[in-house]
């Protein structure tokens, strides 16, 4: 008898048990739903099942709300990563940076989705025959059509980037944006660096291209357009020619290869012959049309449109460009509101 007792007493202990680990189960495969829907993290998604009682639907609006408020409370917080989105007409492209804190918020496919989004809204203001910028608080009360599996609906930009910024637990912020209007008889070419899928990249060049001839060979200017477009990239230009560097920028880098040479202790004319020939490297630094093509350092890059326009039998310029990199400007500890832009030509 006694035998008998302590095998029930097992029995009714496993049976205890097996409808624990069957509960457990069940609460496992709750949060994963959850997961799935909204991607908040793990630990509120679980906190957030428990308060409402493992009732899936009451659960998914208490995160709503919870990282609405969240969201709010981590909008000072530095963000300095994040993506670059490029959207294109025929007649325009517009680019813009949508910061957060972590790349590892901005490999999300849902952060990815809003960025590209805003591209696009972004592209539809434009209007003017001119490269203009776009600040946040022209795009924030404006409508956005969401297709994402787990964020769709029309909504405002202000609120679609509250609601991701409550679905990463990241500050998510829209940083500025360019548009660029397409030449009357051109195009407009962008290449992006480090690029986790078409439209998207953390450094964007952008080069607009004007031939007098519109209905010459296109192929041979996109392809010298993408080139370009790549050396902005890499070589960083700040201007596009040596009269549009602001003659207060001339005058101090003047000033500071004066300083430099004098020390040298030669002559005033010597001085002043290596003050020019090092104003000639500053130019092939900064300036676009004066820089090494990086593709081939043999030549510059007003080299390379002069050939092009032999090669196309019609004259081919730069009408602007554009350089932009994800969080340059941006401090580790921002300490005032001021940010650097990008150079538009």
């Amino acid at each position: 008898m006694a035998f008998y007792g302590a095998a029930k007493r097992v029995c009714a202990l496993v049976r205890r048990n097996s409808s624990y680990y069957c509960s457990a189960s069940e609460n496992v495969n709750l949060i994963k739903q959850l997961r799935e829907r909204t991607s908040a993290p793990m630990k509120d998604v679980k906190a957030a099942l428990v308060d409402s009682n493992w009732d899936i639907e009451a659960a998914q609006k208490e995160l709503r709300k919870r990282g609405k408020v969240l969201a709010s409370k981590k909008s000072s917080r530095t963000a300095s990563q994040g993506l670059l989105a490029v959207a294109q007409t025929p007649t325009a492209l517009a680019l813009v940076e949508l910061n957060c804190e972590t790349d590892f918020v901005a490999r999300n496919d849902i952060f990815q989705h809003l960025a590209l989004c805003l591209a696009n809204k972004a592209l539809s203001l434009s209007s003017s025959s001119s490269a203009f910028h776009i600040g946040p608080q022209s795009l924030e009360d404006t409508t956005l059509n969401l297709e994402h599996p787990k964020i769709s609906g029309e909504t405002t930009v202000q609120n679609a980037i509250t609601e991701v910024a409550a679905m990463m637990g990241e500050n998510v912020r829209l940083r500025r944006g360019y548009v660029l209007p397409t030449a009357s008889n051109g195009f407009i070419s962008s290449y992006l660096h480090t690029s986790p899928q078409p439209g998207l990249g953390r450094i964007a060049g952008i080069l607009s291209l004007e031939v007098d001839d519109g209905k010459t060979q296109v192929e041979a200017l996109q392809r010298v357009g993408s080139e370009l477009a790549m050396h902005v990239v890499a070589a960083k230009p700040l201007f596009l020619t040596k009269e549009l560097v602001p003659s207060d920028a001339l005058a101090n880098e003047r000033e500071i290869l004066k300083s430099q040479a004098e020390s040298s202790g030669k002559s005033q004319m010597a001085i002043e012959k290596m003050v020019e020939g090092r104003l000639r490297k500053y130019f092939e630094d900064v300036v676009l049309m004066d820089q090494k093509f990086i593709m081939n350092d043999t030549m510059n890059v007003k080299a390379v449109l002069d050939n092009l326009s032999k090669e196309v039998g019609s004259s081919v310029r730069v009408v602007n460009f554009l350089r932009m990199e994800v969080g340059e400007g941006i401090a580790s500890q921002e300490t005032d509101a001021s940010e650097t832009v990008a150079q538009v030509a």
